[in-house]
């Protein structure tokens, strides 16, 4: 598994799809959710519901949802 450029921590396949979806998908190297939010100059709760949203519309980047 891939580690975030910025930190070191080990990402989730939602972290690494979030990033893709935001930054570009030809990206190689990622950032966790924190290192993101700081990016973005938001808080880490609005990339979590973004996840969720984009994950709710389809998008193949974020792991299905368990029911």
């Amino acid at each position: 598994m891939a580690n975030c450029t910025e930190c070191n921590k080990e990402l989730t396949c939602d972290e690494i799809g979030l990033h893709k979806k935001l930054m570009g998908r030809a990206e190689e190297e990622f950032m966790c959710i924190s290192c993101l939010a700081r990016f973005f100059k938001c808080e880490e709760e609005l990339l979590y519901r973004k996840i969720e949203h984009f994950r709710n519309l389809g998008c193949t980047l974020f792991s299905p949802k368990n029911e």
